[in-house]
């Protein structure tokens, strides 16, 4: 893939998630941001990677990028849970992940997949690609 069109996703990943979190919680974070573009960029290829794997199967591991990802982020930049808390909400781990926001991932997975998926065709289809 050609760096801006990596770029590009990324940085529409990055804001859909920020904007997702501002919708949700009324506020967000500059790595939410980054930890959004990430998620895009490699949801996004899974399709790709592993065809053969059902769609469910594809979200659940999705759910679980996006889990590792949040987590690592957390123990990163929310040592102090200044930029989210979890831990009162049940199953969660140290307060960076939970069990509910993990479930959330998956129906939202399904549509980052199909946005990814649109996104990068219409990103072919401008430079003349497809």
């Amino acid at each position: 893939m050609r760096i801006w069109k990596f770029l590009v996703l990324f940085y529409f990943g990055g804001l859909c998630y920020f904007v997702l979190e501002f919708l949700w919680r009324g506020f967000s974070h500059w790595s939410m941001f980054l930890l959004g573009g990430s998620c895009f960029l490699i949801i996004g290829r899974l399709p790709g990677l592993q065809p053969c794997l059902p769609r469910m199967v594809r979200c659940l591991l999705s759910a679980a990028v996006i889990t590792a990802l949040e987590l690592g982020c957390g123990l990163l930049v929310n040592r102090s849970y200044q930029v989210w808390d979890y831990r009162h909400l049940p199953m969660n781990y140290h307060g960076q992940i939970c069990l509910y926001f993990s479930l959330l991932w998956i129906p939202l997975s399904l549509t980052a997949m199909g946005l990814y998926r649109q996104a990068k065709q219409a990103l072919e289809k401008h430079a003349g690609l497809a």
